[in-house]
């Protein structure tokens, strides 16, 4: 006798029983959109600049999709940044269409309803699953953009005249249609560059939500010491980001003792000793994708050491000679031109360059760059690293403006297994970074809630052990 096949108790589209049951008795669910105060209007200053710079075409600009983790989980969803700056919008697979005539349309995945398989069947959408989302209706009403199905989209791209502007890479099926523009990401990323009030304010409470959680990290560093490590002060300081908005705007650095002098040293996997320094470099990202991006580096004990000092100083004097460089009409390289000079007479003077500093400065010499490979500083905003599609003439090579916002980081990195340093120096990591906008007369610092002097630091870090 042959036995019929038992159907999969996980097949509930199968289940007619079941399909009939979950159809009805639902209420409505909470699809407010919650959008920051200002984020709509700043949005629509937003397009209208961008109009005004690619006049007659048609703009597509997509938010992109959660990468996959493995398998069937994803990473989080975090919106392509243009698309964020031009809608306000955090819907994933939705697509901005621009207009010639100065029509927006955004183009959305209709939320899965009980009338829909996807509502019990797909654990990526169903809202069984993942809970209400906002509808076309809400997006529309919270945004002042009209919302069309995403099944939409081929019509409102059809034919080549008027030519399309759109951003590769993003979405599958915007690629599809549109191919990619290079051409719209550098004109994106150099309007971006200067900021609006709005956008200030959001950069401002971005560092001060950061400054919170430099000091949580501080109030934690005894933990630390005891065994927590810096897995513990990663912890510390990603649930501030966390709770105050979207999360980390990039991979924190923690980094204590040798481990200081590691550029990107992203593991934050070790001891955090008692004697050694905490280079924290980290921010929080609100929930509109504005970032802070902030570095101190903190006595763990809450006193430096007379190495450590030494070299805290050495930098800090680095960060005041490029501040004073940060001002409308300046060249770029201006402030990394001030910095690296003072840092290289400083080095020089310890005997640790093997030539003069005008020969080290010389675009064929660099020596004193052993211990700073990297830059210091670099424009702010929706992404840590703001508007790097920009022109190197908007950007580099360019001159600074009213309403650019940038960091200023001079460091220097003295690695454990360095023998040109002596050995009191050797593990010795310090990095100084500020967030700061252009103003018509200077520059207005963000981050003035944080010490940068060596004193200063001492005294905060002690007041919160």
């Amino acid at each position: 006798m042959t036995r019929p096949a038992r159907r999969d108790p996980s097949r509930l589209t199968e289940a007619t029983g079941f399909r009939d049951f979950v159809r009805d008795g639902w209420g409505a669910g909470d699809r407010a959109v919650r959008l920051s105060p200002g984020a709509a209007e700043a949005a629509a200053r937003h397009r209208e600049q961008l109009r005004s710079v690619l006049p007659g075409v048609r703009i597509a600009v997509a938010s992109g999709w959660a990468p996959v983790r493995s398998n069937d989980t994803d990473h989080g969803f975090r919106p392509d940044s243009d698309f964020s700056w031009l809608t306000g919008c955090n819907a994933e697979g939705a697509v901005l269409v621009l207009h010639p005539d100065g029509d927006a349309e955004l183009f959305l995945r209709e939320p899965a309803g009980p009338d829909d398989a996807d509502f019990f069947a797909n654990a990526r959408d169903g809202e069984l699953w993942i809970g209400p989302v906002p509808g076309l209706a809400e997006w529309s009403s919270a945004l002042g953009v009209r919302c069309r199905p995403i099944h939409d989209l081929p019509s409102a791209l059809r034919g080549r005249l008027p030519s399309i502007h759109a951003t590769g890479g993003v979405d599958p099926l915007l690629d599809a249609l549109a191919g990619h523009s290079s051409e719209l990401r550098r004109v994106l990323a150099e309007l971006r560059r200067i900021k609006d009030d709005w956008e200030i304010g959001q950069l401002q409470s971005a560092v001060d939500a950061t400054v919170q959680g430099f000091a949580d990290v501080a109030a934690e560093l005894k933990t630390a010491v005891a065994g927590g490590g810096e897995r513990w002060l990663q912890g510390t300081f990603d649930r501030r980001a966390r709770t105050a908005g979207n999360g980390p705007g990039y991979a924190s650095i923690v980094a204590a003792g040798p481990h200081a002098p590691v550029l990107h040293w992203v593991r934050n996997d070790g001891p955090v000793p008692e004697d050694g320094v905490l280079l924290l470099d980290a921010g929080v990202e609100l929930d509109t994708l504005y970032t802070a991006d902030i570095t101190r580096t903190l006595p763990v004990s809450g006193v430096f050491s007379a190495a450590q000092r030494k070299v805290h100083d050495l930098v800090e004097a680095a960060v005041e000679a490029a501040l004073a460089e940060v001002r409308p009409g300046v060249a770029y390289r201006e402030f990394h031109r001030a910095a690296m000079r003072v840092l290289a007479v400083g080095l020089h003077d310890w005997g640790l360059l093997p030539v003069s500093v005008d020969e080290s400065l010389d675009e064929d010499g660099q020596h004193h760059r052993r211990y700073i490979v990297c830059g210091i500083g670099h424009f702010l905003g929706l992404d840590v690293h703001d508007c790097a599609s920009s022109s190197p003439e908007a950007y580099h090579e360019g001159v600074l403006e009213e309403g650019m916002a940038l960091t200023v980081e001079p460091g220097l990195y003295f690695h454990p297994h360095d023998e040109t340093v002596p050995p009191e120096l050797r593990g010795i990591g310090v990095r100084i970074e500020e967030n700061l906008v252009v103003t018509a007369t200077g520059n207005h610092m963000l981050s003035s809630a944080l010490p940068r002097d060596a004193a200063g630091l001492e005294t905060w870090v002690s007041a919160r052990r």
